[in-house]
This record gives C-alpha cells, sequence and structure tokens, in this order.
C-alpha cells in the first residue's frame, strides 16, 4: 500500500455530469465534496472561452462557493481562465467568436483576484504589455491554442501537443519550445487519448520529471453515467472513454488525475511514485501550497487504485 498526500488537479472542466460553465453553487459545492474520493485535495476549476458577461458571472458564482465550502472538501484554490485570448487558428472545441486580442483593457472587465492561471497565446500580444500586466497580478501564464514558439516569458504550457504549434524538425514550434525550455512546467494529458503512450514515454525521457503537470482536463462527462452532453456550445460524446464533438474533435477527458495514474502505472510507463510526484508534488510547489499539503491522506491499494482516504 502507497500513502500520500491529496492530488491537485490544476484543468478541470467538470465531472460527475457537472459543467463548471454552466452549474450552480450547489453543484460546484458537490463537486468539491465528490473529488476527494477520488483522491482530490484541491482544484482549479476553468473558465473557458465565452462572452465576457458569463465570465464575469462564473468568477462570482465561483468566489460564492468558495466561502461556503466544507472542512471535508476538495478546496477551490483559484480559476484557471482558459481563453479568451487564445489563437483563432488553435480554437479546439472552444467557440471562436468569443475569442478576444490581447488587450489589457479587455482583461480588465474580468479581472478578480481569484484568477490564478490564465492560458494565452502569448505570440499574438505584440507590445509584451498584457503578459507583463498578468504578471504584475501575480497570475501564472500558460501558453496554450497558441502558435507560439518563443515561451521565454511564460510560466507554464496547456496541454501539451494538444491544440498549439506541432512539432517539426525544420521550424520552430510550440511543441518543440516546450520539450526543450526547462524553465517552464509543461501540462500533459496521459490519458493514451489525447497523446499517445510511445510520445508520452519520449516526453517523460526528455523533460524533466519536476517540471511535468499531469492534468485531466475532465469534462463533465468524466466520472458519469451520461453518454454524452452539451459542452462550450456543443454535443460531446463518450466513445469508450474518448470524448469528441459531432465532427469527431478531440474534446477534454472522461478521466480523472487517479485514472491518469492507474493508466501510466498499469502501462508502465511511470512509476507509480514519478506519477504521483507530477500529479502532486509539483503542485504544491508550483502554486506553494503548504497549507493544502496536509489536508488529506490517500491510501492507495495495489499502488495506484484508492483504497480510503482520510481528512486530517
Amino acid at each position: 500500500m502507497k500513502i500520500t498526500n491529496g492530488l491537485i488537479e490544476q484543468h478541470i472542466h467538470g465531472a460527475f455530469g457537472v459543467d463548471f460553465m454552466t452549474c450552480s453553487e450547489d453543484e460546484l459545492l458537490n463537486v468539491s465534496e465528490m473529488l476527494p474520493e477520488k483522491g482530490v485535495a484541491a482544484f482549479f476549476p476553468v473558465i473557458m472561452t465565452d462572452n465576457i458577461e458569463l465570465i464575469k458571472e462564473r468568477i462570482q458564482l465561483i468566489k460564492k462557493t468558495m466561502k461556503r465550502q466544507k472542512d471535508k472538501s476538495a478546496k477551490i484554490i483559484g480559476v484557471h481562465l482558459e481563453g479568451p485570448f487564445i489563437n483563432p487558428e488553435k480554437t479546439g472545441i472552444h467557440e471562436k467568436k468569443y475569442i478576444l486580442p490581447l488587450e489589457i483593457e479587455l482583461f480588465k472587465r474580468i479581472e478578480d483576484n481569484i484568477i490564478k492561471i490564465v492560458t494565452i497565446a502569448p505570440e499574438l500580444d505584440f507590445t509584451g504589455e498584457f503578459i507583463k500586466y498578468l504578471k504584475s497580478k501575480n497570475i501564472k501564464i500558460s501558453a496554450g491554442h497558441c502558435l507560439a514558439s518563443d515561451l521565454s516569458n511564460v510560466n507554464q504550457v496547456a496541454h501539451l501537443y494538444n491544440a498549439m504549434g506541432q512539432f517539426s524538425h525544420k521550424n520552430p514550434s510550440t511543441a518543440l519550445s516546450s520539450l526543450i525550455n526547462n524553465n517552464i512546467y509543461t501540462e500533459i494529458i496521459a490519458d493514451s487519448y489525447h497523446v499517445i503512450d510511445d510520445v508520452l514515454k519520449l516526453t517523460f525521457k526528455i523533460r524533466p520529471e519536476n517540471r511535468i503537470i499531469l492534468i485531466s482536463d475532465a469534462l463533465p462527462l468524466a466520472h458519469s453515467s451520461l453518454k454524452e452532453s452539451i459542452f462550450a456550445g456543443q454535443k460531446i460524446y463518450n466513445k469508450s472513454g474518448k470524448l469528441v464533438n459531432e465532427q469527431g474533435t478531440l474534446a477534454g477527458s472522461s478521466y480523472l488525475l487517479c485514472d491518469i495514474i492507474k493508466n501510466l502505472t498499469d502501462k508502465q510507463i511511470l512509476n507509480f511514485d514519478t506519477a504521483y510526484k507530477m500529479a502532486a508534488l509539483n503542485l504544491y510547489e508550483y502554486h506553494n501550497l503548504k497549507d493544502i499539503k496536509n489536508s488529506l491522506t490517500v491510501y492507495w491499494n495495489d499502488f495506484n487504485e484508492i483504497e480510503k482516504i482520510e481528512f486530517n
């Protein structure tokens, strides 16, 4: 048996049938109370590309929910804002009509101190002032849904290989820069759908293990009996664990971090200790979560399945 602290979900859109873009306070509270059973001590709910008024509304709902949280729940640390400041050429399932230019005045319309991570397209910050402003607010800059090759001014990269400039042996790209820059963190969705196993193996060989963050990128269909749902204004289907829209475009994941760890360890891509480090220890250090680190104890049966949890 392995005994660890709880996991940290840095990139999660919902779970258990609940969508963070449409849910009520009670539904978000319920998710926070269910996540510890999956080994999660804390999380950053994602607010994704949408109109400014809805984004503002979601921020306020999350703030109100944070005040209502109980001790025995996964703590909401803050918001991960994924968009609307992304590249229209790399939208994924984000709705293109809501994408905005990287302008400080536009960000100020939604600015709030619970925004901790913002995923943007750095190449569209033509003056560098947008990134400079976010950093002045102690916001972590995430390069994602982008075509950037210069990642020198960001803290991390969103879901490596997905919705970004792809690796080429002849030209610079986001993926290439993500692999060779050891000063930044790289998120990766290791569910074997978003990134195939051989590329996962290669990535874990290339990147320092203390600079990799495992994420679920979970959608509302994760750990839900639903086979389809509306997300980002479109219908998303669960095809045997793979989530796609009507055009077959890969959406987020049906996995949570505990499933990611099981996937990696069952396939012997990583050992448990390394996978756990990437799903928890790296995040405690990255976000300075000393007050949360000992809030949850997770007991793992057979090294990758949760047997029980204890709140501390």
